[in-house]
């Protein structure tokens, strides 16, 4: 399955059978049994720790029940403190070995919680970066933003607190009753008949909040990723008057989003008074038949106190359980999604046994490529191709006719589905992934420029170079110029006021990346489709300088820049129609010099 189709597939679960939705939660737990698995030591005395803070709470009642039938009956009768004050100690000693432990498994659950959400958090980055441009053409960036926030606080929500909810009420209710049956078997019976609604009462609610709280993660997901996609886009949203359309349609989401909430508050509000009758019906049983056992004389005030301390004790929890339940939900739906983009394998994998190629001459071949996009309609039908080394070629036909795909399986972005492209012999599903970026460089029509300073922008194409290689590649495509001529020069932050650059001073800048890398095979994808005209014209000598002594393959519409090749091949249909020099094809009659004599008409 692509990774297109498991990424849609893996925002809602109803569209899976129960098989497939139990390898889902299976394939959850899977990841959050790794990220624990090296905290095991930690994780463990955590779990002593609150075992034995617990136990010591729970000891409260029982030691109020010893002081109330023995301790004052001796202060009443022999004006005996020693009792009472033992009790006293004993009560006061508990509580603050108990406060003291529980703070301190504050602190372990602490560093657990952010050493997960830390190696998961780099999980994600580390993981999304290496897939291959596949996945990320067909999964939108506001569902990888989204995968990196919204989820990633719920799953922190869950550990932070509603873990730690679950694990303490469990322990304290557990131990509560252990307690009431040992001190007060009969009043231990009543709790455990109550039991019964009790549990009826929270599998409804988990069953409830299991639908609900999943379809607001859908839904919260869809918020932000109308809102991401709505602000990244936002020059075409106001080329296009298209606000009132987007305001109408994230008003219906966000209305979605408003109800989804309200659904889930009605149900904790339905939940919290049917909780709440059933610890009263227990308590009033408890203290009713507890009442009628002190009258008979078969059981002491002391006892009864304790054990209606107990019964209330036991319920305190009980909502706590219930809000992990809450986050519970949440961050279940979360970590589906996380695990299901980090189970993503990579379409383009790195080579077992990768080859070296230290020197690149820039000879590159097509052997019988076919290849077409998530496995569907066939771009490159058999596509045979020779580059020889330090040849420029430009590349020319209709939208759609296998330009830009051909670029992209040069550079590796993709790997055919027949055949095989090679540099220098050697296959590229072969080579070794940092000499196959060494030796190949596309610069695209999306000039991007990252947080920094125009030199940290120029130098990515070589990070341990020189302010003065910095320079002197700038200078060799003609961006020296106007760098020198912002604020700061070549230290001038390009996203703060003042650093901002036009879409073809970016451009320029892109090429300098490229000149500085030093290629051996160049790819300029609609590189000089931001730049106007007289822009065009001033880095004509730039382009000669930046492709000399290199394989170039041009990708252009602009057929200015095409005449600077050594070769050009009409594409169509995934097929090349005409190959030769520029000249020969303009005093040609063949598609070429249509394309050519209809520029000219442009220009006149």
């Amino acid at each position: 399955m692509s990774s297109a189709v498991t990424g849609t597939q893996n925002e809602d679960r109803s569209n899976y059978t129960r098989e497939e939705s139990q390898e889902i939660r299976r394939r959850s737990l899977r990841l959050l049994g790794s990220l624990v698995g090296p905290l095991k030591r930690q994780v463990i005395l955590a779990a002593v720790v609150l075992v034995v803070s617990t136990a010591l709470q729970v000891a409260g009642p029982i030691l109020i029940s010893i002081g109330l039938d023995r301790a004052l009956p001796e202060v009443l009768e022999h004006a005996n403190w020693m009792p009472t004050l033992m009790v006293g100690f004993v009560y006061l000693l508990a509580g603050a070995a108990a406060a003291a432990l529980i703070a301190w498994y504050v602190m372990i659950a602490a560093r657990i919680t952010q050493a997960v959400l830390l190696d998961l958090r780099k999980r994600i980055f580390l993981h999304t970066q290496r897939l291959s441009l596949e996945f990320h053409e067909s999964y939108t960036s506001g569902r990888i933003i989204s995968r990196q926030t919204s989820d990633l606080d719920s799953i922190r929500e869950l550990l932070d607190g509603g873990l730690n909810n679950l694990v303490s009420g469990v322990l304290f209710g557990a131990f509560t009753f252990l307690a009431l049956l040992v001190w007060d078997w009969q009043s231990g019976v009543i709790l455990a008949l109550a039991g019964i609604p009790l549990f009826l009462l929270m599998r409804w609610f988990y069953l409830r909040s299991q639908l609900v709280y999943r379809e607001s993660r859908v839904i919260s997901a869809k918020v932000i990723v109308q809102f991401v996609e709505t602000m990244t886009g936002i020059r075409a949203v106001k080329a296009f008057r298209k606000e009132p359309r987007n305001d109408g349609s994230f008003q219906k989401v966000a209305g979605d989003y408003r109800d989804i909430n309200r659904r889930s508050m009605l149900l904790f509000g339905t939940f919290e008074p049917g909780l709440m009758g059933v610890a009263a019906l227990t308590l009033g049983l408890v203290v009713l038949w507890g009442g009628i056992r002190v009258s008979a004389g078969a059981l002491s005030v002391g006892v009864l106190l304790s054990a209606v301390l107990y019964v209330r004790n036991f319920f305190a929890p009980m909502q706590e359980i219930a809000m992990f339940l809450n986050s519970y939900q949440s961050a279940t739906a979360a970590l589906e999604k996380v695990s299901g983009v980090l189970e993503e394998v990579p379409t383009v994998p790195d080579p077992e046994k990768p080859v070296d190629l230290w020197e690149s001459r820039g000879h590159v071949n097509f052997d019988e490529v076919t290849f077409g996009y998530n496995g569907e309609k066939t771009i490159l039908p058999n596509f045979s191709l020779d580059i020889p080394a330090g040849q420029t070629i430009a590349l020319v036909g209709t939208t759609g006719a296998g330009k830009s795909t051909l670029a992209k399986l040069i550079s590796r972005f993709y790997d055919p589905s027949k055949g095989r492209v090679t540099l220098d012999g050697v296959d590229l599903r072969t080579l070794h992934p940092k000499d196959l970026r060494r030796a190949i460089v596309m610069v695209t029509q999306e000039a991007y420029l990252f947080s920094g300073t125009v030199a940290d922008n120029i130098a990515l194409g070589k990070p341990d170079a020189t302010l003065d290689e910095i320079k002197a590649a700038a200078r060799a495509v003609g961006a020296d110029g106007f760098i020198e001529s912002l604020p700061d020069g070549y230290s001038t932050d390009v996203n703060k006021r003042g650093g901002r650059v036009s879409a073809g001073q970016r451009q320029l800048i892109s090429f300098a990346r490229a000149f500085l890398a030093d290629p051996s095979v160049l790819i300029l994808d609609e590189a000089t489709a931001s730049l106007d005209i007289p822009s065009e014209r001033l880095i004509q000598d730039a382009l000669q300088t930046l492709l000399k002594g290199r394989t170039a393959i041009i990708i252009a519409h602009r057929l200015s820049t095409v005449a600077i090749a050594d070769r050009v091949l009409v594409m169509e249909h995934g097929r090349i129609i005409e190959d030769d020099a520029p000249d020969a094809l303009i005093g040609g009659s063949g598609k070429f010099a249509q394309l050519h004599a209809a520029w000219q008409d442009t220009l006149v």
